[in-house]
């Protein structure tokens, strides 16, 4: 079924979204590093998340007299699910290529990877220990481990289509309010908001919350929005975003930082989508840019990973950490990067020639 889009479309929010798969792609590259300079990079998952929520409800809530669930799920999956396929091959050709071992040095047979591979395709999530985790550092997609949002994505629009978007404003708010005092209380328990990338340690449930409350949050805001003429909010935001990556992580009590990072996502993003979703007074340059880098953004975020896993080899990782310094390994991070922008290009490509439809109604 093919819906007539009658919206404006939002090009700053495509933007934002580019902006902050290059952060998580930052943030990859230091990650192993002590004293990295992006310590809160990876709430630029929480940004997707959040942006996810807005854009689906405000591109679906009123269409589904025209729409049903199936055909929801497969747009979502005719968007999605190419390049989760991808990010699984990708993932077992650099394993191979690594030599088919553990970061603790023992081999992994050829058709455990393979069988790793097809659990990664069907969004089958690994344990740690099981056959499938092929790395043995505990991923949940241990192939391309960036694999888990998308994990978390696919349960968030199945519980849209299902119940969410049936719910008055007032229950979902509920929904909103509960898992956001849910989010805080993980984050100031574990210091950090790094969950649901692992089933360890209840991973698969600090992910799900991770998820949720971003998620409705966006919703809730696709229902009540109502813009305001913010000129330059492009560049104020990404701005914003930047500078939430790059705060210090604050010392003290573990507390006091996932305070911090609990509050950039429940208070700083919501703020960001609203103003993000402002301003359409940009030109045509602004415009094509932000287009770019929102074509780009999840290419870029399931294909880099695959590629970071041999520069992570390159750098000595053994599970518990590098045995190169930074300055030693930049030309082997330039090269993961270079190698990350010019596949997800060729990608984005791919992806634009064959689903073009896909982007009058701002999907995430």
């Amino acid at each position: 079924m093919t819906l007539q889009d009658s919206k404006p479309h939002y090009a700053i929010l495509d933007g934002l979204r580019g902006v902050a798969a290059l952060i998580v792609i930052i943030y990859h590259v230091f990650e192993l590093f002590p004293g990295t300079p992006v310590p809160h990079g990876y709430l630029a998952v929480d940004f997707f998340f959040i942006l996810s929520g807005f854009v689906i409800g405000y591109a679906y809530d009123d269409r589904w007299d025209k729409m049903t669930v199936g055909g929801f799920f497969k747009r979502r999956l005719r968007r999605l699910h190419p390049m989760v396929l991808t990010g699984a091959f990708l993932g077992a050709v650099t394993f191979l290529i690594q030599g088919g071992v553990k970061w603790d040095g023992s081999h992994v047979g050829t058709g455990l990877v393979m069988l790793s591979m097809l659990f990664a395709m069907f969004m089958i999530p690994s344990f740690p220990g099981g056959v499938t985790e092929v790395r043995g550092n505990g991923e949940m997609f241990p192939l391309n481990g960036p694999s888990w949002s998308l994990f978390f994505e696919y349960i968030g629009n199945i519980l849209y289509a299902l119940l969410l978007r049936r719910l008055p404003k007032l229950a979902l708010g509920a929904i909103c309010a509960v898992s956001g005092a849910l989010l805080t209380g993980i984050a100031v328990r574990d210091g950090f908001l790094g969950v649901g990338w692992t089933m360890a340690d209840g991973g698969f449930w600090g992910g799900l919350v991770r998820m949720l409350f971003p998620y409705t949050m966006g919703m809730l805001m696709a229902r009540v929005f109502k813009p305001v003429k913010i000129r330059r909010a492009f560049l104020y935001c990404a701005l914003a975003l930047i500078v939430v990556a790059l705060m210090p992580a604050l010392g003290g009590a573990p507390w006091h930082n996932g305070l911090l990072e609990a509050a950039c996502v429940i208070f700083i993003f919501p703020c960001l989508v609203w103003l993000g979703a402002s301003d359409n007074s940009h030109g045509e340059r602004m415009k094509t840019a932000c287009t770019f880098l929102g074509d780009l953004s999840y290419p870029l975020y399931m294909v880099h990973y695959p590629i970071f896993y041999l520069y992570y080899s390159f750098i000595g990782f053994d599970g518990n950490g590098v045995s190169a310094t930074f300055r030693e390994a930049w030309p082997a991070a330039l090269l993961a990067v270079s190698v990350s922008l010019v596949l997800a290009w060729a990608f984005m490509r791919i992806q634009n020639h064959k689903q073009p439809e896909t982007k009058y109604l701002n999907e995430s």
